[in-house]
């Protein structure tokens, strides 16, 4: 014990009372075969102790940095921000006329439906109405109604929108990222907005939403590689440029994965991160187990009824539904130029591929629906500025890149260090009934370590702010209320 108590003392700086006169003596009198024995295991003790510690260390992925454009980094960048307004020249809308009225449409198979991808026949009224009464004039006095904004970051002009909150007196103004995904922009967020900036609870948000670097009004890279992380980076620097040091995220799709990121590189800064899209596995052996206990004594593995609703039967919602909606996925992780080229050429063919994502990930059970369903849950005003959006910036191949430059690379996505790391911070999981795939919060837990919500929702598919704003304004206000209600005053 005395041992002990000076070594701990001296080199682990434990916070014991200082080793007394006594303490030194009893050590003096042993002999040395037992003070080697003694202080082998007490460095073995020490050791051990360390080890635990770092164990329950919240563990970080690495910054990084880097630098998008050609050439070599220079010595400081420019910091400016400067405002933005989105506008389309006459040129660009007539040679999009001209293009409408020179396409060529294939018959479509009788009874086909959306079963073999956008249905000819609905194209042809989409793109008639596209040609002769959607105002795209209009759509731009909408996207313009919130402030844009540019700024350089790594090399590239970074855009986003900053809505700044009506505060009410005693509210608290929150900042919150929120982050889209393919083949979206940050024009999803717009009908839940004005749900998060004109609230009259005890606190409103602050939101920025950026547009990630290839698509819509980011400058695309100019070097391969760029990945989920840098963009994460990317944003963390943008949030410190508007001297925010702490917030809120939010993201589904390549959003998800992008904030998840964010919370793995800087939880520190995070105050919560809110997810509609989940991607969690638990061990590959415990995942067996459970799929195959699950169904019949879901209590046994942590599943609930709706998890066995959500997920059962397992091959037909989660395998074979799956390959057939990821095709596009395995053609933009290898050539997405290739297919990019047809897309940039063809404004209808690129409404075609955009839009017929819009439609089977809403619901799948849309495929059996002669007009896929599009115009349930939204307008074609709103699709139509979705698809101008990546029209009139040529952004569609840059976005299909981050496909490659995530899934595609030489290393394997699934071993890359950000999947192999825990996130540490709170966190708020919505799960929408028509998501591509459901995972259970037993799963989660397996990724996320501080789950403080986590909700079935009662409808809602893929896109959740663009078709179900008010559900999911509804879901990150109560999740955020209970972080804040746990944060120190």
């Amino acid at each position: 014990m005395a041992f002990a108590k000076c070594l701990w003392y001296h080199i682990y700086d434990v916070q014991v009372s200082p080793p007394s006169l006594r303490d030194w003596r009893a050590l003096s009198d042993l002999d040395p075969c037992k003070l080697k024995v003694l202080a082998v295991s007490s460095v073995g003790i020490g050791g051990l102790l360390c080890y635990l510690a770092w164990r329950k260390k919240t563990k970080k992925i690495p910054v990084g940095d880097g630098w998008w454009r050609e050439g070599e980094k220079p010595l400081s960048e420019d910091r400016t921000i400067r405002p933005f307004v989105v506008e389309t020249s006459e040129e660009i809308i007539q040679d999009l006329y001209q293009r409408i009225d020179q396409t060529r449409f294939t018959e479509s198979l009788e009874d086909g439906r959306f079963h073999y991808g956008f249905n000819s026949a609905y194209l042809k009224k989409v793109a008639k109405y596209w040609r002769q009464e959607f105002d795209w004039e209009k759509q731009v006095r909408v996207l313009n109604k919130y402030p844009h904004f540019k700024t350089n970051i790594e090399g590239l002009d970074v855009h986003f929108i900053h809505v700044k909150p009506v505060q009410r007196a005693g509210q608290k103004v929150l900042p919150l990222m929120m982050v889209h995904g393919w083949p979206g922009s940050f024009y999803e967020f717009y009908r839940i907005l004005p749900l998060l900036t004109e609230t009259e609870g005890d606190f409103v948000f602050e939101v920025i939403c950026p547009s990630i670097p290839g698509y819509g009004y980011s400058e695309a890279p100019h070097k391969q590689g760029f990945s989920s992380l840098d963009a994460a980076r990317i944003f963390h620097k943008l949030m410190d440029r508007l001297d925010f040091t702490d917030y809120y995220i939010q993201g589904g799709d390549w959003g998800s994965l992008i904030t998840c990121n964010m919370a793995q590189m800087k939880p520190e800064c995070i105050r919560g991160l809110h997810l509609n899209m989940i991607n969690a596995r638990a061990g590959s052996t415990l995942t067996i187990v459970c799929l195959l206990v699950g169904r019949y004594l879901p209590f046994l593995v942590g599943f609930t009824r709706e998890d066995v609703r959500r997920i059962y039967p397992y091959m037909q919602k989660n395998v074979y539904e799956l390959l057939r909606e990821s095709g596009y996925m395995h053609i933009q992780a290898t050539k997405p130029d290739t297919a990019g080229c047809g897309l940039n050429d063809s404004p209808v063919g690129l409404a075609a591929y955009i839009l017929e994502k819009f439609s089977t990930w809403t619901d799948l059970k849309n495929r059996d629906l002669e007009d896929g369903g599009l115009e349930r849950k939204f307008s074609l005003d709103d699709l139509l500025t979705n698809v101008m959006i990546y029209w009139t910036t040529g952004s569609i191949i840059p976005s299909m890149r981050f496909y490659k430059e995530n899934l595609g690379s030489s290393s394997n996505f699934y071993k890359r260090l950000d999947n192999v790391t825990k996130i540490y911070v709170p966190t708020g999981l919505a799960a929408f009934p028509h998501e591509l795939v459901h995972c259970p919060r037993v799963w989660a837990r397996s990724r996320f370590t501080d789950i403080r919500s986590y909700t079935y929702m009662p409808r809602g598919g893929h896109f959740a702010a663009f078709e179900e704003p008010a559900l999911l304004a509804q879901d990150m206000m109560q999740f955020v209320k209970k972080v804040e209600s746990k944060r120190p005053k």
